[in-house]
C-alpha cells in the first residue's frame, strides 16, 4: 500500500512574456514506506517543483497529495510529517552544533533533559558524537552537510525530503556521504525522496528511480532497470554513456536478429518480438563491447585513461557514429589502433518509443 501518493499534480508558473509554463503536469506518484526514491533529471524538469509541493512550500494548481491517507494540502508547512534538508545547510553560525540539531525542539518547549538526549542521539546516528560543543565554522563541509541531516530527523519525520544536499561537496566526500545517507535512510526506516541531477548519486543510493522532463515522469523503476532497460531515447541517453544504433533488421536466426545501420554496421539482438524489414533504435552501453579478434572492424580515434579502466572512441570501417567502449587496463589499445568489438545480443535493448 502507498505511504505517499500523489496524483495528477500540476503546477504552474508565469514566463516574463506573459504566457506560463507547467513546472509540473499531471504527475502521478506512489512512494512506499521505508523506500529511498530519487527524482532524476535536468534543471527545470520539475523535480525540485514536486519535492517542494509535498512539503507545502508550493501550492499545486490541480492534483493531490496524500500522506498515509491523509491530505496535506489542508495542512501548512510546519505541520506537516515531513522534514527538508537543502542544498544549502542554512545552520545558525552563532550556535553549537548541539543547538543547531535541537533547536525545533527547544522552540517547540521541549524539556532540557529530553532535548539533550535526542539531540545526542541525532548526532549519533550521524557519525559526529562528541562534536556539539563545536560550532558550525570549526566544521568540515560533509560534517556541516551530517548536522543539517541531524536537525532534520530529530524530530522523526515520517518523510524526510532532501534537495541535492550533497551538490556542494567534493566528489570524494560526495561519494563517501552517498553511502552514509542510505545507510542512515535503512536505519531510521522512513521515507527519502532524494532530488538530484547526478546520475550516479541516483544509482547508488535508489530504490527506486523517478526520471522526470519538462514536468512529466517519463520512467520509473529500479536503478538496474532504469539503466538495462530505458523507455525512450531520453531516458537511455540522461543515465549513463549510451550507443544508439538505427538498425534495420536483415533476417532471424534462432534466437538472434541480424540487423545493419545505413553504413553497413552489423548488429545481433535477441529474436523476441522482432522481424525482418523491422526499423528499430537499439543501444548497447560501452561496458557492452569488448575488444577481440572477430567482429565488427574499426579504428580508435581516442583513449582516454580512467585508471582501472579505458574508454575507448572507435570509428567504425564503414563509417558512422563513433562507438564508445569501455575497456579493463591491459586489454586496453590506444589511438590509431585496428580493433575488432564483439557483443553479447542478449545485452542490446531495443527501444520500444522514440
Amino acid at each position: 500500500m502507498a505511504f505517499l501518493e500523489i496524483r495528477a499534480a500540476r503546477r504552474e508558473f508565469n514566463t516574463p512574456e506573459g504566457g506560463k509554463v507547467a513546472a509540473l503536469d499531471g504527475v502521478d506518484l506512489d512512494v512506499v514506506a521505508n523506500e529511498f526514491v530519487t527524482l532524476l533529471g535536468p534543471s527545470g524538469c520539475g523535480k525540485t517543483t514536486l519535492l517542494r509541493s509535498i512539503s507545502g512550500f508550493e501550492a499545486l494548481d490541480g492534483g493531490s497529495i496524500t500522506l498515509e491517507g491523509q491530505d496535506l494540502s489542508k495542512l501548512p508547512p510546519f505541520r506537516r510529517p515531513v522534514n527538508t534538508v537543502f542544498q544549502s545547510y542554512a545552520l545558525f553560525g552563532h550556535m553549537t552544533v548541539a543547538r543547531n540539531v535541537g533547536y525545533a525542539l527547544e522552540v517547540a518547549g521541549i524539556p532540557k533533559a529530553e532535548r539533550d538526549a535526542k539531540v545526542a542521539d541525532a548526532l549519533d546516528r550521524v557519525g559526529l558524537s562528541g562534536m556539539g560543543a563545536r560550532k558550525p565554522s570549526q566544521l568540515s563541509g560533509g560534517q556541516r552537510q551530517r548536522v543539517a541531516l541531524a536537525r532534520a530527523i530529530i524530530a522523526k519525520p515520517r518523510l524526510l525530503l532532501l534537495d541535492e544536499p550533497l551538490s556542494a561537496l567534493d566528489r570524494n566526500l560526495r561519494q563517501q556521504m552517498q553511502l552514509e545517507l542510505k545507510s542512515l535512510q535503512h536505519d531510521l526506516g522512513i521515507a527519502f525522496i532524494f532530488v538530484t541531477h547526478d546520475q550516479e548519486e541516483a544509482l547508488t543510493m535508489s530504490d527506486r528511480i523517478v526520471v522526470m522532463r519538462a514536468g512529466r515522469i517519463e520512467q520509473i523503476g529500479s536503478p538496474r532497470d532504469i539503466y538495462r532497460h530505458p523507455r525512450n531515447r531520453f531516458v537511455a541517453e540522461f543515465i549513463g554513456e549510451t550507443n544508439l544504433f538505427f538498425v534495420t533488421i536483415d533476417r532471424i536466426e534462432g534466437t538472434t536478429a541480424l540487423a545493419r545501420t545505413a553504413e553497413g554496421v552489423t548488429l545481433m539482438l535477441p529474436a523476441a518480438g522482432r522481424k525482418a524489414g523491422e526499423a528499430v533504435t537499439a543501444i548497447l552501453r560501452p561496458t557492452d563491447f569488448t575488444l577481440s579478434d572477430q567482429g565488427l572492424a574499426g579504428t580508435v580515434t581516442r583513449a582516454v585513461y580512467l585508471g582501472s579502466d579505458h574508454y575507448l572512441f572507435v570509428q567504425p570501417e564503414g563509417g558512422g557514429q563513433e562507438i564508445r567502449i569501455t575497456a579493463r587496463d591491459g586489454l586496453a589499445a590506444d589511438a590509431g589502433a585496428k580493433v575488432h568489438l564483439a557483443h553479447d545480443p542478449s545485452r542490446v535493448h531495443v527501444l520500444e518509443a522514440g
